[in-house]
């Protein structure tokens, strides 16, 4: 396509199977494997700059979380609907990330982290749960609808009714600052870290760095897995 660039924040397939990719600066591209479709400011209005992730829900809803600008769009296939700190409680004008469950959507601010389930708002902040640190960097849901949030202080999992929060005085996380959270076929943690790359399996923790294997760099801001669980 001659409007992507080099600039991606955000991708994802949809229930249709057509890929969305966040282009910062441009808009949202979708891709249904012949044509491709750019929406941009006519739709977002100055939002477009500052998108920085994408989940699809368990009705093929398409959210988008803008940093920067400071809102959360959802897109039916029809219509777009913003959510911002003017006609919601999202805590904070710089959403970083989305991700879908099977009951709700999860919006991980600068400031917080805030639970919506079509009708009714939940936030959470180191004041009212165990989150660690009220900035959220990436927001991952495992097979039994846990939630892992990436924070500057550790990796905090949520079951929902408890927090289990894992730093690097309870655990072999590398650094404290967390930026990304993956879960393979087996359902291992990749933890990406300003100091290296964890591997949690449930019990124990194996830690990947510039010293010890193929990375170039000790901070991993993203990751994810393939089918085979690579």
């Amino acid at each position: 396509s001659s409007f992507l660039t080099n600039n991606i924040r955000g991708i994802a397939f949809d229930l249709e199977g057509d890929l969305w990719i966040g282009q910062p600066g441009i808009g949202v591209a979708r891709f249904d494997g012949v044509n491709w479709t750019l929406y941009r400011d006519n739709i977002f209005s100055l939002w477009a700059s500052g998108i920085w992730d994408i989940a699809i829900d368990s009705a093929g809803n398409r959210w988008f979380a803008f940093k920067g600008m400071g809102s959360l769009w959802r897109y039916d296939g029809i219509n777009w609907t913003k959510f911002d700190q003017y006609n919601t409680p999202i805590p904070s004008t710089e959403v970083r990330s989305v991700a879908a469950d099977n009951n709700s959507i999860w919006i991980g601010t600068e400031n917080g982290l805030a639970r919506f389930d079509g009708v009714n708002w939940n936030i959470y902040k180191t004041t009212n749960s165990g989150l660690p640190d009220d900035l959220i960097s990436s927001i991952t849901i495992d097979a039994e609808e846990n939630k892992w949030i990436a924070t500057d202080a550790g990796v905090a999992k949520f079951t929902g009714t408890s927090w289990t929060v894992y730093n690097t005085s309870n655990s072999g996380l590398p650094n404290n600052v967390v930026r990304d959270v993956a879960i393979d076929e087996q359902g291992n943690k990749w933890i990406g870290t300003d100091g290296g790359l964890a591997k949690f399996d449930g019990t124990n923790w194996t830690v990947f760095t510039t010293d010890n294997s193929g990375l170039p760099d000790n901070r991993i801001t993203a990751i994810t897995t393939d089918p085979e669980g690579r």
